[in-house]
């Protein structure tokens, strides 16, 4: 037959050829780790899927963005108490963002400084502060398309402040000053007004504060604590232990003042309280005893002397006698 030299052909073949070696599974799994990576395809820019469409504006929705987003009319103003008309005039309006800026402060949006502002906002909340003097408050605002109106209620009274030495001797104004701070313990106690002069009014929040007086600069101190009710005018006169007092050096009693003195008063516990150069000083001190000395050249003249509640006096150092 034609096939059988077909046959020895092809067995002549498999006896000639080399043997192949077969891997097993973990090389073949190793060998096609080392591989390299066969690339993605790209994606045809020409099928790409269609992106959604950008909703287009349309008149209404325009009409509901410059709705909610232009500024709208805002009207404020201010009572003293609920039963109270407006405040006309002597207002400090400010208005602030609700959101932080980076900072970390409220953004100042609006001020004004009219009894009854009409400011523009765009809608949304904000804080208004409003002040009358020392008196103030503060409360959130929503601010919504079309008029907005807003009162405050600031709940306030006034202060009027004076001081006297004991026996109702009038203090000069000069030599008088006062400062109110918040009730409460020393250690808790804010400033709300500092160096005010006798008979300044204040207008303050209703409640108790805590007043000092100074007559003179010295040691001269009275404190009280003193309630302001709404819608009412508290008049206070403070009274103090102390007196003014005036030096001399001179060579007898009645006689000239001696220029050119260094001049120390001193406690009875060795505080040096008052000290001056002149002929003729002067000061306020509280109540008490004292030591005076007056240097004159190489000198020193003293005195002890006592302070009382009263009219101004006069203490002469005699050269002749210390």
């Amino acid at each position: 037959m034609r096939l059988r030299p077909f046959l020895a052909l092809l067995l002549l073949l498999a006896v000639a050829a080399p043997a192949f070696p077969m891997l097993s599974a973990p090389a073949y799994a190793q060998a096609a780790s080392e591989m390299p990576p066969l690339p993605r395809p790209r994606p045809d820019p020409d099928n790409l899927p269609a992106s959604a469409p950008t909703p287009a504006n349309t008149p209404a929705t325009e009409a509901i963005t410059a709705l909610t987003s232009a500024p709208q009319p805002v009207t404020l103003s201010a009572r003293i108490t609920e039963a109270g008309t407006p405040i006309p005039d002597g207002l400090v309006w400010r208005i602030f963002d609700t959101v932080p800026d980076a900072s970390g402060e409220l953004a100042l949006v609006a001020k004004s400084e009219l009894g009854a502002p009409t400011v523009e906002l765009p809608p949304g909340e904000y804080v208004v502060h409003v002040a009358y003097g020392r008196a103030q408050t503060s409360e959130p605002l929503t601010v919504s398309p079309g008029a907005n109106e807003k009162s405050f209620i600031l709940d306030a009274g006034a202060l009027r402040l004076n001081s006297a030495v004991t026996g109702d001797i009038p203090i000069p104004v000069g030599l008088l000053k006062f400062d109110i701070f918040t009730a409460g313990n020393e250690g808790d106690r804010t400033p709300v007004a500092e160096g005010l002069a006798p008979n300044d009014i204040v207008t303050l929040n209703a409640g108790t504060y805590h007043i000092v007086s100074y007559f003179g600069s010295i040691n001269a101190v009275v404190r009280a604590d003193l309630r302001v009710e709404a819608g009412q005018l508290t008049d206070a006169t403070l009274y103090h232990h102390a007196s003014q007092v005036s030096f001399r050096l001179v060579s007898e009693a009645g006689g000239e003042a001696i220029a050119d003195v260094e001049w120390t008063v001193k406690t009875p516990d060795g505080a040096t309280v008052f000290t001056e150069l002149g002929a003729f000083p002067t000061t306020v001190l509280a109540e008490g005893d004292y030591l005076v000395l007056a240097k004159q050249g190489t000198q020193v003249f003293n005195r002890e002397f006592q302070v009382q509640s009263g009219a101004a006096s006069d203490i002469e150092v005699l050269t002749t006698v210390y």
